[in-house]
């Protein structure tokens, strides 16, 4: 049977306000892209799309306000979710919209109280009744933290000083050092035009009596920079009452397992043997975390030199391998959050039976990389041209081979609420389908106490898809032709021709103190201009960086193997620095029958401050090689 007799015949037996020739075209892409399904007949796959699985629905990310809910609400509100087709949700409490007011039935649970666990276990025992997935998110807000983390566990930052000399000066007062912090080095440098002269640069350790004492006789005008391994008092965004707290140090391991034995494990005391189906972790926005008290230390051991005597090019140019000092403190700061906030956060979620679901971005300096440590990679934004966290979700579930990536989908939709129409749902679901999304997290649905009036609670950063909405009625149709096309999108193989390689050490090198922020950064390195290309020449993409290549990668029949997906042409978007190892295998690709773009230069910088004069000579003569033949 020819495709188009196939789509002709499914589109006669699956009628729905929502068809058209742009859905029927949508479909008959996914299935030529499919090629052959994953072991089943066009008739299983036809049979699919009629009545897709359950598990193909959308979700909703479920506000509780307060959380001022009651089993009778949290009942109603689970049944027009099934009503709606809804498929399942995911709970997040939040801040509380009223305060308690006994006249009003207004009752505020506090996070983590017997009352708040016993209605969470309500929910999840209803949920299975009536057939919705349930997801938790580890926590109240976001970022993980709150009352269990003391200061001594929250959040890292370096936090730098910056003295002007006055005339004459013998000594300076040491800046303010107040709980988690700790002063760990102070220089003198000679300025000039507001810059420091780098061969100026020396350490101060002459420290007593709460100053730091000075040299005699300096000329001209001077600054002195004091380093302090601080914290960054970020509290918890939008927590539930009793939620309320520092945000948690994710570079550090015994913060990590704290946090998730006070929390995490309390939270499972609602779920019995029944855990609730993922937990969940929102993108990381530590703001300003870029530093942990033990960061020299472990620094040393993994960098082979001491940071210390460098700490000035964190802030400013002090020469010549500046940028290769600033790589070596990004590519730890990324290790750290590996090891001590996502393998910890990994292994509680199995021990406890349950799925980790993580946007897996943003500060710490989450690489792509890090979505190894991830059962459900997920993203966010439409925004299908530039690098965006949706697509770096997809590319990390096709290469550690996940079947379903989610994405919170609909965030700031024709904001203010209610103003999002259905085909304005469907045209962003669209362009996260696009970018390799097959499991939509709707943003959201808002909980809404008894008594309130119309149009009931909404979250500040979201459309409402409840029965607040003038269009509910039409809710089953949306969703049915969402659940359709994430059920397409599950079946067969990634199929794209083109890998875009994440230059990490080039963002690395890039960080600057107060600004490690991995996602953003890559962004700018890789620009405006090689992924509208790739798109518009009529090919696809996903992205890969060096540990993925090392870890899943190799060369076979003149096609570069990430995972179980094969690539035809990998592009290097304005690359500077790469790691000999990423370029030999390169190298071997090319000479396989693979197709290698360098798009603006082409890299010939060996990354890191302790790298040999051999290695720099052999990445400028591989890729000589490789480009210029």
């Amino acid at each position: 049977m020819s495709i188009m007799r196939l789509m002709l015949r499914l589109k006669a037996k699956a009628q729905s306000p929502l068809r058209s020739a742009g859905a029927l075209q949508m479909v008959i892409f996914i299935l030529v892209a499919l090629g052959p399904a994953r072991a089943q007949s066009i008739t299983e796959l036809q049979r699919g799309f009629e009545r897709p699985p359950d598990d193909a629905k959308i979700m909703m990310r479920w506000w509780w306000f307060g959380p001022a809910v009651t089993r009778a609400e949290l009942e109603r509100e689970m049944r027009l979710m099934k009503v709606g087709g809804i498929g399942g949700f995911e709970v997040q409490p939040v801040y509380p919209l009223l305060p308690d007011d006994p006249t009003r039935g207004i009752k505020n649970l506090p996070f983590l109280s017997d009352e708040f666990i016993d209605t969470l276990r309500f929910v999840s025992v209803k949920s299975r009744e009536l057939g919705l997935r349930m997801d938790l998110t580890l926590g109240s807000g976001w970022p993980f933290g709150g009352p269990s983390v003391p200061v001594s566990e929250a959040a890292g930052m370096l936090r730098t000083e910056r003295i002007k000399l006055p005339g004459n000066s013998s000594r300076i007062p040491i800046p303010g050092i107040t709980a988690g912090e700790k002063l760990l080095a102070v220089f003198l440098a000679r300025t000039q035009e507001q810059s420091i002269v780098a061969d100026s640069l020396r350490e101060l350790t002459d420290i007593h009596d709460g100053a730091v004492w000075l040299p005699d006789n300096l000329e001209g005008p001077h600054e002195v920079l004091c380093f302090i391994s601080s914290r960054t008092g970020m509290q918890v965004k939008r927590p539930a009452v009793g939620a309320e707290g520092y945000v948690l140090n994710h570079l550090d391991r015994v913060a990590t397992e704290n946090y998730l034995n006070h929390v995490g494990d309390r939270l499972m005391q609602a779920f019995g043997s029944n855990p609730p189906h993922a937990v969940f972790c929102d993108s990381l926005e530590v703001y300003n975390q870029d530093w942990t008290s033990d960061f020299l230390e472990e620094f040393k051991r993994r960098r082979g030199y001491d940071l210390k005597p460098y700490l000035p090019a964190l802030v400013a140019d002090i020469g010549p391998k500046t940028l290769e000092i600033r790589r070596d403190w990004g590519k730890t700061l990324t290790e750290l959050l590996n090891e001590r906030f996502l393998t910890p956060l990994h292994d509680w979620a199995r021990r406890n039976h349950t799925l980790l679901r993580a946007q897996d971005y943003g500060v710490p300096a989450a690489a792509l990389s890090s979505n190894a440590y991830i059962d459900l990679p997920e993203g966010e934004g439409p925004q299908w041209k530039i690098l965006r966290a949706s697509r770096w979700a997809s590319s990390a579930s096709h290469l550690y081979g996940h079947q379903v990536t989610s994405s919170e989908t609909w965030t700031w939709l024709h904001s203010p609420v209610f103003r999002a129409t259905p085909l304005d749902m469907k045209a962003e679901a669209d362009l996260h389908f696009l970018e390799g999304i097959n499991q939509l997290i709707g943003h959201g649905w808002p909980y809404t106490a008894e008594g309130v009036e119309y149009p009931g609670w909404r979250f500040y950063a979201s459309a409402v898809f409840n029965e607040k909405n003038p269009w509910w009625i039409v809710m089953p149709d949306v969703e049915l032709y969402l659940q359709r096309l994430s059920y397409l999108l599950r079946q067969g193989q990634p199929a794209n021709d083109v890998a875009l390689y994440l230059p990490n050490d080039d963002a690395w090198a890039h960080f600057t103190n107060g600004n490690a922020h991995m996602i953003e950064i890559l962004r700018d390195r890789v620009g405006p201009n090689v992924i509208p290309a790739i798109l518009e020449a009529g090919y696809d993409f996903d992205f890969f960086d060096d540990d993925a290549l090392t870890k899943v990668g190799r060369v076979e029949k003149g096609e570069l193997v990430l995972g179980s997906n094969r690539y035809r042409v990998v592009i290097l978007p304005g690359v500077e620095r790469i790691s000999l190892d990423t370029l030999r295998k390169l190298e071997e690709f090319a000479r396989s029958g693979g197709i290698v773009i360098a798009t603006r230069r082409r890299p010939d910088v060996a990354p890191g401050f302790q790298t040999t004069k051999a290695e720099e000579t052999q990445v400028r003569e591989v890729s000589q090689r490789l480009f210029e033949g």
